[in-house]
Order: C-alpha cells, then structure tokens, then sequence
C-alpha cells in the first residue's frame, strides 16, 4: 500500500452544494478534518430572497427551483472565505464535491468557450451571469413532472421495466422528467440549450474549466442510465427528448479524473496547477462514502432536508419501491436509497406548532410519552412525500382497545392529538416507514448497526427512538455533514486511483487507521428492548395497512 499512500502535507478539499448551503471540508494525508466553511444560501446571500435555498410557486403547481447564479455566487463566496482563513490553497492535490441529486443546470449555446477562458481578475458570477438558458434549476423538491413520469414509462414499458433499466421508477424529481417537460412545453429553450449539467457535474466543471462528465452514481438519479451497463439508455432517452444524448455528454466512474483544475483557479486562488479534479457525484453517494458504508448488514439513516436511508449490495433487484445506484466507491457494487421528502423542515414544523418552537420541549414530550404512543399513528406531509407518493397533509389515527396485539384492531381517523403525542406520533411514524420498506428491501431485521447522520442525528432523544424502532445499535460520525466530508474522501480516492492508474479499493485507504481519522463513527445509543422490538414490528404492519389504503385513495401513482 505505500507505493499508493496520499502524499504527505497534501490536502484534499470537498465540497457539498446542498438544498440550503454550500459547505466545504478539508482532510489532511492522514483522512483528518484540518478545516471547513460554510455558506448559507438564504442569510449568505439574501439577494436572491430564497427560504431554505429555493423557490417555491406560489400556484401551487409543485414547481420547485433554485436560482442557478446563486450558486455560482456562493462558490465565489466560499473560495473568499477560505482565503481569509490564510487557507493555503496550493497544499490542495485534489478537489471533490458533492451536489444535490437530481437538480439541473441547462448551458446556453456557446457557454463552453465562456468555461474555457475565465478571466482570474473577475469573479465567476460576472462572467457567467449570461451562460444559463433557464436560470432557475429544477431541483429534488419539485413534483411538477407527473404527466411526463407516466408518458415515460408508458414508452418505456412500464413503471417496473424502467425501475430495471434505470434503477427507479420515473419519479418528478427525477432529471429525465425535468427535461421532458422543458422539451415539450419550451423547445426553444431546448434546442439553445448546448449542455445539460446535474448539480454535480456542473460544479466540477468549473472547477475543471471545461464541460465535466456525469459519474456513474449520479447519473443513475435521471431515468436515463442502464445502472448495469453504466451507459445511457436508448429507450430512455428516446422517450425523453429528441437530441438528447449529445447535450449529456459522457458518462464516468465516481473515481475518475475530470481534468486539472482550471488556470483560473490557480492564478486567483494560487491552486497548484496540479490539483486534480475528481468527478462530482449526489450528495447521497458522498454521504455513503462519508459514513464508510461497507458492511452488507449496515444501515446508514441522514436526517437532512430530506430523510434517507441507505443500503448496499452487490445484487441490485430494483423495484417500484427506492432507487437503486451504482456504489461511487466500489465498481461492482450497489447502493440502495429510500428517499423521504418530509425531513427536517417537516419537524421543524410539528416543533414550531406543538412544542412551543423549542428543541427541549419537542425533546421533553419525546421523553415524556411512551413507546407506541398509546397506539396513535400520524402520517406528517408538509412536502408532496415521495415515500410513499401522497400529497400534502397529516392523517391521525387511534387503534381502538390497543394492546400489545394488535391481530382484529381496528383504527379511527381523528383531527388531532394532544402536543406530546403528536411529536412522538411524527417521530416514531418516520421511523416505523423507513423499518418496514428497508425491510421490504432485503435489510435484515434488526440491522447489524444503524450510521445516522445529518442535523438531526445530534439530537439524542431521536436517535433513541431509532434504536427502539430498529432493534440495533446506533451510531453516530464526527461531523453531521457526511457528504462534504465524504466528497474530501473521495477526493482522497481518486488521487490514489488516477496514481495507480485503475480503480484501487476504497478500504485500501483506511487500513489499521480508520478508527483514528475523522472518518471514524462512535456508538451514540445502545439497541432497544428486543422485546418492544418486536412490539413495534406489530405496530409497523398496521401502520404500512393504513399507509396502503391512502396510497389507493389519495396516492400520486
């Protein structure tokens, strides 16, 4: 392994363009956190007058955007305050990122030959203020793209024969759908539109100067991807867009190289003209490599913006339920993801409404209730959900005589509860969806550990609740943000991969030291009672018999 080691005194930077902020995280040659920065979209940069880093149509058409710039603006602000810091931007070998999955960036015609020629007495903002045919990027939260979902998958033979090329279902989300609505109703927008970037790949291309491809991981994010041929699908781009293939571009692994970086950044930053730039990929896939998932068994929970859960495996099986995408750290491995769209803000809600706008009395009504709250159940949908596909709303029910049975119960639906009971409601119904459509999945019951992360993995009362619902123990990393974290570790990566000159396992980097970089995880909270374990999984099944019926009543597909 020493022939490949990172070399000493390097640094290796990683970025997250996440929903709500920018963030950076810098590893040392040893995989240990030297220094990070963050810019907040909406206090960083009031101007473009987001909340919570987007924009939301006020029609209510499901149309959610980011303006494109905006990021732009926050990489100028972010490279500013590292070289406030004294930050030594020269020790930097290579640079990674990671960007949020599914949003899309569209490049004007000629935009390429902007990329290519920046100008380092000039910020990028000023130069690619006129680069963008649509300067609003369609991003996760949007569910606009229903009609387009279902016309792809009728062209493509169906919801599940899509999920087996592509690794999904069509999803509104989703990149392919974006870009089949933009297609039909702006085709003039379309045909002067040169390249379609995601999120990821349009951050390393500016850092590379140059268009950057698609990796692997992310690029299964779009319904266009054969996930096992790791090439573009004919079938799902004929049903997206005439001409499509050639405004994507190339695909490529996680682990490749997408150039050196720019003379931009080393004439106004002072980067070595060496520094690599490995390829972006999904915030996702980088918080899979942040948390060193790689133990079939594991479970790894990120309560973001979004709650995801994510799995790996060497047997993809995709269905209608999750996504499925390759590995970014391991080339013949998969990862599975079930992806929640009511996360944070949608608890941030219940606390602001329940719980007096306090974290300790939110915790404090957690602690207070007991374990299957009396056999309440409520259903929280501040967004339209994608798991499962319901549009905005709060059901309750009450399963009448509960006991520790629940064989014969049956439920009512009630307008409210009390405050204490609606947060453990919100809280344990979360947790009770993730358990049984991961076990849906193939996840083994209980999981070998649980790997949480993201802001709410630091509140203890949650994770506790995570520990009784699942049955196993609960861990937590150093530092919330896995995926800026994971994308310095990929960074890391790709310098060893493009020095060998092939793929080099990931698990070749942490030898005997992982437990001693800033990688490594610490358990946060011991299982739960097996026998509320079991109790819960009576509950659950109940649950998921509700959560069937809404879908048939109320449900988007």
């Amino acid at each position: 392994m020493a022939e490949f080691s990172l070399p000493q005194d390097s640094y290796f930077l990683g970025f997250d363009s996440s929903t709500q902020s920018l963030k950076a995280t810098v590893l040392d040659s040893n995989l240990n956190i030297v220094a990070s920065e963050l810019v907040h979209f909406d206090s960083d940069l009031p101007h473009y007058k987001t909340k919570d880093g987007v924009y939301r149509d006020p029609s209510d058409s499901g149309r959610i955007v980011s303006p494109t710039l905006m990021w732009v603006e926050a990489l100028d602000l972010m490279l500013q305050k590292l070289h406030e810091s004294k930050f030594d931007f020269s020790k930097v070998a290579a640079v990674s990122g990671s960007g949020q999955q599914h949003g899309s960036v569209y490049w004007k015609s000629g935009s390429s030959q902007i990329l290519s020629s920046l100008d380092p007495k000039r910020s990028l903002l000023d130069q690619l203020e006129n680069a963008f045919s649509i300067r609003e990027s369609p991003i996760w939260m949007d569910c606009s793209t229903t009609a387009e979902c279902r016309a792809i998958e009728k062209a493509c033979g169906g919801a599940l024969e899509l999920a087996r090329i592509t690794g999904s279902r069509a999803y509104e989300r989703y990149t392919g759908p974006q870009i089949k609505k933009i297609f039909d109703t702006q085709p003039e927008i379309y045909d002067s539109t040169e390249r379609i970037s995601l999120v990821s790949s349009f951050m390393a291309s500016l850092f590379a100067g140059a268009y950057a491809a698609i990796d692997h991981t992310d690029g299964a994010g779009m319904n266009l991807m054969d996930i096992k041929e790791k090439a573009w699908s004919k079938v799902a781009l004929e049903a997206t867009a005439i001409g499509l293939e050639s405004k994507l571009g190339d695909l490529a692994p996680a682990y490749a190289v997408a150039g050196n970086i720019a003379p931009y950044f080393v004439e106004r930053y002072h980067f070595n003209q060496n520094c690599l730039v490995v390829q972006w990929s999904g915030d996702n896939p980088n918080s899979v490599a942040g948390l060193t998932l790689n133990i079939p068994g594991d479970l790894a929970i990120s309560l973001g913006t979004s709650d995801t859960v994510f799995m790996i495996t060497k047997d993809p099986n995709p269905g209608l339920v999750g996504h499925v995408f390759p590995n970014p750290v391991d080339v013949e491995g998969y990862m599975v993801m079930l992806v929640y769209k009511n996360g944070s803000l949608t608890r941030e809600d219940v606390r602001d409404r329940y719980a007096e706008k306090s974290w300790d009395v939110f915790n404090k009504f957690l602690q207070q209730t007991q374990p299957l709250n009396g056999g309440k159940l409520g259903f929280y949908y501040k967004e339209h959900e994608i798991l499962p596909p319901l549009p905005v709303g709060s059901h309750r029910y009450v399963i009448e005589n509960f006991s520790d049975t629940l064989d014969g119960l049956k439920e009512r639906e009630v307008e409210e509860f009390d405050p204490p009971s609606e947060v453990r409601a919100l809280i344990e119904g979360q947790f009770l969806s993730m358990r049984a459509h991961a076990e849906r999945f193939g996840m083994p019951s209980p999981p070998k550990r649980i790997i949480a992360t993201g802001g709410a993995s630091a509140n203890h009362c949650i994770l506790s609740s995570i520990a009784s619902i699942f049955g196993c123990d609960v861990y937590t990393v150093q530092r919330p943000d896995s995926a800026s974290l994971g994308a310095a570790l990929r960074a890391a990566h790709g310098w060893l991969c493009n020095k060998k000159g092939s793929f080099l396992p990931i698990s070749d980097m942490y030898m005997d030291k992982l437990e001693k970089t800033s990688l490594s995880c610490k358990l946060s909270v011991n299982a739960g009672d097996q026998e509320l374990f079991s109790k819960y999984a009576s509950i659950m099944k109940k649950r998921i018999e509700i959560e069937n019926r809404l879908v048939q009543k109320l449900g988007r597909y």
